[in-house]
């Protein structure tokens, strides 16, 4: 054969092939060596021996099996090998490829996300709309409060009419001024002439009003604003009056005794 210029890929192959026929050789010399000691040795045996030879040559066949089919495949990986690098050429290796992006690959979509649908945050809501259902709440409440204002007032509004409460009132008071159990007998029995201890009492003749038939009737705020309404505020004006002008409840019933007021 005449000479050749042989590639690189020729000279790997060829190489190759001669590494992977010695494998072959050197595979069967062992197991064909290895079988003919094992029948040396069973000849000697006689018939237990001829048992025991065919047993080991089954077992060294078995053992040599994987040895050929190893050096096949390492010949076949060999020329596989060979195979990529004549597709890569002679003197370059082979290209890796343009890889995806594995985390643009990967990476992904949230649910409704850009969508501006879902999981939509009711803070988030148009400023215009906001601002009208807040202003709409804030009406509702304010609302509410003055219904409750209205009711608080109409309430205060109508005299108290508890005579017995009113009573128990006056008779609390008398201590703190000095005057004793039958001080409160006498204020009993004139009120009770005078107005039947009710808030609401009004002479319809003099307009005299209230519990202690004042006269005028408005005489009675400078102890409080709530005076055609309250028997306690009511109450503290009389007393300070009674006070004042007889020097207690008992003087007061006197005078009315002479003359039918006091």
């Amino acid at each position: 054969m005449t000479s050749t210029n042989f590639t690189r890929r020729d000279q790997t192959r060829i190489r190759r092939a001669v590494r992977r026929r010695r494998r072959l050789r050197l595979g069967a010399a062992t197991a064909l060596g290895s079988l003919a000691v094992a029948s040396v040795s069973g000849a000697a045996l006689g018939t237990a021996g001829a048992n025991l030879r065919a047993t080991a040559g089954i077992q060294l066949v078995n053992l040599a099996e994987p040895l050929l089919a190893a050096a096949e495949d390492a010949g076949n990986a060999d020329d596989a090998d060979d195979g990529r690098d004549s597709a890569a050429g002679p003197d370059e290796h082979p290209a890796t490829g343009n890889v995806p992006d594995r985390q643009a690959a990967e990476k992904p979509l949230a649910a409704g996300a850009g969508t501006g649908t879902e999981g939509e945050d009711p803070d988030h809501r148009e400023p215009a709309a906001k601002a009208a259902a807040d202003e709409a709440a804030r009406s509702t409440a304010a609302e509410a409060a003055a219904q409750s204002a209205a009711e608080e007032a109409a309430r205060a509004a109508v005299p108290l009419d508890d005579p017995a409460g009113a009573k128990a009132y006056a008779a609390a008071a008398l201590p703190a001024r000095g005057w004793d159990a039958g001080q409160l007998t006498c204020l009993d029995t004139l009120w009770t002439k005078e107005s039947e201890w009710l808030t609401s009492a009004l002479n319809p003749s003099s307009g005299a009003y209230g519990i202690a038939q004042s006269l005028p009737a408005e005489k009675m705020q400078v102890a409080g604003a709530d005076w055609k309404v309250s028997y306690s505020t009511q109450i503290n004006w009389g007393l300070d009056y009674i006070a004042s002008r007889y020097g207690s409840p008992c003087s007061a019933l006197s005078f009315h005794y002479a003359n039918n007021w006091y």
